[in-house]
């Protein structure tokens, strides 16, 4: 499944930030602002596609320590070019399954709409709990399938597209995060516009 992920956004890697500019803006700037990343804080962001999260941290964080992984080689060559000039910002081919850090590499983690995208959630947290400091922050953005527009979005993707797998109610979402060892310290849902409703989350490990 990863490997039809990484052919679909390799080909869609040069258009991808025209074509969702909306969306991308609206979601990274709710993840900036709700993470409220501290200066010092070594930042992993998981699928971070052509690093737009990254230009908007960098924008008033020049020095923000952040790795990106994403599995498009694509995505993370316009991500590398975006942040060339920021040498605390590095990007490399990754798959959340297998994390090629040591234990308790980051403060923080972050994931921006890739949740429903993960073959195995809870494989996928018990990985990131393992290169998260004890007292470190996982932050995660995503699709809310409480509302009905989603629901019908998870109908048609689920039968249209081959790289989807499925996206989550809110309470079946902290379920995972509750079975992985993680407590959560606040959360809610938010709607940026009328087609979209989003979940978000901050866990600590337990």
């Amino acid at each position: 499944m990863e490997t039809t992920v990484r052919d679909q956004y390799n080909q869609m890697a040069e258009a991808y930030d025209r074509r969702w500019s909306r969306y991308l803006s609206r979601t990274l700037s709710l993840l900036k602002q709700w993470a409220e990343l501290a200066p010092e804080s070594t930042v992993l962001d998981i699928a971070c596609g052509t690093g737009e999260f990254e230009r908007l941290v960098l924008l008033e964080q020049p020095t923000q320590a952040i790795v990106g992984i994403d599995l498009s080689e694509k995505m993370l060559e316009i991500a590398q070019q975006k942040c060339r000039d920021y040498p605390h910002v590095s990007f490399q081919k990754a798959s959340v399954a297998a994390l090629p850090f040591a234990d308790r590499s980051f403060d923080v983690v972050v994931s921006a709409s890739a949740l429903h995208y993960f073959d195995d959630p809870i494989a996928a947290l018990i990985e990131v709990k393992r290169v998260l400091k004890p007292d470190g922050e996982l932050v995660i953005l995503d699709w809310c399938k409480d509302d009905w527009l989603c629901q019908l979005y998870d109908w048609v993707l689920k039968r249209l597209d081959p790289a989807y797998q499925q996206c989550y109610t809110q309470a079946a979402f902290h379920s995972f995060l509750s079975a992985t060892g993680f407590t959560i310290q606040r959360a809610t849902r938010v709607r940026i516009s009328l087609a979209w409703e989003m979940m978000i989350a901050t866990a600590r490990p337990a």
